[in-house]
């Protein structure tokens, strides 16, 4: 019998010194209790090790009798009463067993649970673990960071729940767990609070960068990911937002002041320059940050602990290499967040007060260009939406010089057409703005005018364009012409159009003309084709292919195929109207100088 066996086994082991203990009878106690415990003698096991004579045994080997424990308590043929004795065993064990082998056997059933197991059994063996480390003494910080990044790596692989129903039903006991980790973490805490009181230890500053290295995984998992916006109602309950606002306490707690926040990408930049952390590690604290920051001026968690004496420019400034990690992932609920971020900025400055020397820091130029990836490359319509938006914001935050330069530098690194397109209208307006009230004269006229209106006035690739991938940029490009020869008279000559007229034909309007010629034969060809052979196909719905910009579409059925081309060249219909009409007014804008 399992019972007799391991009573034989700890009966034997009474009369010996714990020095004398043989791996052979750590086996035999290993196999014993396993069994007893396997087969459900789980009062009995309970009574032998509250056996005073047994102690200085279990202090050695009760460890070992974790991992049955815990397959015991998950047994779904075990009662309530059964669980009950399994605590009992557990809790036990952490009042005689030697802390530092118990602390191992727990941790190494946390790492071991998969799947639905991860949050059960933190919630199991997160109390004993606790009780565990505080035997420890002064000397638990490793432990205590070990625990930590143990606890908060195993549940970083669970489904963050983004709904308020997913948040409420909590199927993968996320919530429950990050509130727990909370509570698991405040002696620590309070003990780092405490010392700080009487002393500054080398203990208590080891113990501070644990709890320091805890909050930045926690932001990085589960906040980075979590859906923090307050609810209508109940927001006191949002798990998440409770969990941010106990995070952001523990790291004041342990001396982390909110307001360093901006500076610390740049000292990580600097510990990854020196070789003091890995690119990954790097990778990870810039992405902690952001979410930080984010908390911080979007949610306004923590706010109340932070400086009202940092200008809105600074702050812009600082929170743009946040904004640059956020806006790089493709997660919705992180790039929800880098967006919300970039607006919340934004929000603070002033339209016109931005220098054009702030554009020579590399990130003002390079934010811009991951908004209009996330603009033409998201799937999430709404995200493109407020990109859009957010882009204008910010075209909208720069003195008259820096507009001139954010510009030209967004129409010549955006490479889509539609966002071309739209940057030609934002030039369109300062031209015309400058034209009316003399607001950035020296910078949409005359000569300084004149490279940006070669950079539009052209083809990509000349005559070889293709013109219906390319359509928003022309028209935007037309329309802007067709303003220009309107708007500013040759004898005015504000803007060197007519200067420029000669150069205009030849690199623009001429080749303009060629590539719609070659454009319009060629779709009309396969518009005639497809109308043969819809008619000639004995097949009753044969698949066509179609290629766009040398990219080959899905295949599709002869009708639709029928109304891509006829779509194509009623877009250059368009086009060849709009160009037709600049000409006229070419034309007459000539004829009535010459007269």
């Amino acid at each position: 019998m399992a019972v007799e066996e391991l009573r034989a086994v700890t009966q034997r082991c009474q009369t010996l010194e714990e020095e004398e203990f043989k791996e052979e009878d750590f086996n035999l106690f290993q196999a014993a209790g396993q069994k007893c415990l396997d087969e459900g003698y789980t009062t009995q096991v309970l009574e032998i090790i509250q056996d005073e004579k047994n102690k200085v045994i279990f202090k050695s080997m009760g460890w070992n009798l974790v991992s049955p424990l815990v397959k015991c308590f998950q047994s779904r043929q075990q009662d309530n009463e059964k669980r009950k004795e399994c605590m009992k065993i557990i809790n036990q064990m952490v009042q005689i067993c030697n802390p530092k082998e118990l602390l191992l056997g727990l941790l190494e059933q946390i790492e071991d649970a998969t799947g639905e197991d991860i949050s059960k059994i933190i919630l199991l063996l997160i109390q004993p673990l606790q009780t565990v480390l505080l035997k420890l003494g002064d000397k638990k910080a490793y432990s205590v960071g070990l625990s930590l990044s143990t606890l908060v790596n195993q549940l970083s692989s669970l489904p963050v729940p983004y709904t308020k129903d997913q948040m409420k039903e909590d199927k993968h006991g996320l919530c429950l767990c990050s509130n727990v980790l909370v509570k698991f973490a405040k002696p620590f805490v309070d003990e780092v609070l405490n010392q700080a009181k009487v002393s500054t230890g080398c203990g208590s500053e080891e113990l501070k960068t644990e709890l320091r290295k805890f909050c930045f995984r926690c932001l990085r998992y589960p906040l980075l990911n979590a859906q923090l916006d307050q609810q209508p109602e109940n927001t006191d309950e949002h798990p998440f937002r409770i969990f941010a606002t106990d995070i952001l306490g523990i790291l004041l707690s342990v001396g982390e002041p909110l307001s360093t926040v901006f500076l610390q990408h740049e000292r990580i930049n600097h510990m990854t320059d020196d070789g003091d952390i890995s690119k990954e590690d790097e990778k990870y604290a810039a992405e902690s940050l952001a979410c930080l920051a984010y908390i911080l001026f979007v949610q306004h968690i923590g706010m109340d602990h932070f400086p009202t004496v940092l200008g809105p420019s600074f702050l812009l400034q600082c929170n743009l290499a946040h904004i640059e990690i956020l806006l790089k992932r493709t997660e919705e609920s992180v790039l929800s967040k880098g967006i919300e971020l970039f607006e919340n900025s934004l929000l603070r400055v002033d339209d016109c007060s931005l220098p054009p020397e702030y554009l020579e820091i590399k990130i003002f130029l390079s934010i811009p260009q991951d908004l209009v990836k996330v603009m033409t490359l998201c799937p999430i319509e709404h995200l493109r939406k407020k990109c859009l938006k957010i882009l204008q914001m910010y075209i909208d935050k720069f003195e008259v010089g820096g507009k001139y330069k954010l510009l030209r530098c967004l129409l010549k690194t955006s490479n889509h057409a539609g966002v071309e397109g739209y940057i030609i209208q934002n030039i369109k307006n300062q031209i015309d703005l400058s034209l009316k009230t003399e607001h950035g004269i020296r910078w949409f006229s005359g000569s300084r005018l004149v490279p940006l209106l070669h950079m539009v006035l052209s083809l990509p690739d000349g005559v070889e364009t293709d013109l219906l991938v390319h359509s928003d940029r022309i028209m935007a490009s037309l329309n802007l012409l067709r303003y220009l020869t309107i708007r500013d008279s040759e004898d005015d000559n504000q803007t060197e159009i007519w200067t420029e007229l000669a150069w205009t034909e030849k690199n623009f309007l001429k080749p303009l003309h060629t590539a719609l010629d070659m454009s319009k034969a060629h779709y009309e060809a396969e518009l005639k084709n497809a109308k043969e052979n819809k008619h000639t196909s004995k097949d009753k719905n044969p698949l066509c292919t179609v290629t766009a910009d040398n990219l080959k579409l899905p295949n599709m059925d002869p009708g639709m195929q029928l109304q891509v081309l006829q779509s194509a060249l009623f877009t250059f219909d368009l086009i060849e109207s709009v160009l037709a009409r600049v000409e006229e007014l070419i034309e007459a804008k000539v004829k009535s100088t010459a007269e």
